[in-house]
């Protein structure tokens, strides 16, 4: 397999994107407008993947479409494929979250709404933020990313 290097990832991540370059700077500034921009989202969940824990960011990224469905079988399906994908145990892609909010959305989630997720994607949300995003802004991907396209 072969391997992309860091540069390859810097311009697949910023100037394929429909995001301004400029906004590479603002990553460093809040885990919120990291992920505000496509770029950011990609660079991160590339981060994530190098470090085993990918499912952290689909997680909050399929939560952030769901809250965005307006039909009702749109949303039991939608629910039922976040709920297989990430939340019940040994899911593929299983995010780490206390038993009671799994408990919580495993007894909810026959008759699902918008909120159903919130305080699973809050948590995660919370993860990403103290310990994922820091490492983030360390990393080689990040720093790579900044130095080619931050403003200097």
């Amino acid at each position: 397999m072969q391997r992309t290097s860091l540069s390859e990832m810097a311009i697949k991540f910023c100037c394929f994107s429909q995001e301004p370059v400029d906004d590479v700077d603002s990553w460093g500034e809040s885990i919120e407008k990291l992920l505000s921009c496509k770029a950011g989202q990609m660079a991160f969940q590339d981060f994530l993947k190098s470090e085993y824990s990918e499912e952290n960011i689909l997680f909050w990224l399929a939560c952030e479409e769901y809250k965005k469905i307006t039909s009702p079988p749109e949303m039991i399906s939608r629910a039922n494929q976040i709920y297989t994908e990430f939340v019940q145990t040994e899911a593929p892609r299983q995010v780490n979250i206390d038993s009671g909010t799994r408990t919580d959305i495993t007894n909810n989630i026959s008759e699902p709404n918008l909120s159903s997720f919130d305080t699973a994607q809050k948590r995660i949300f919370s993860l990403m933020a103290r310990d994922c995003y820091p490492r983030f802004l360390k990393s080689d991907i990040y720093q790579s990313i900044l130095q080619k396209h931050g403003k200097r």
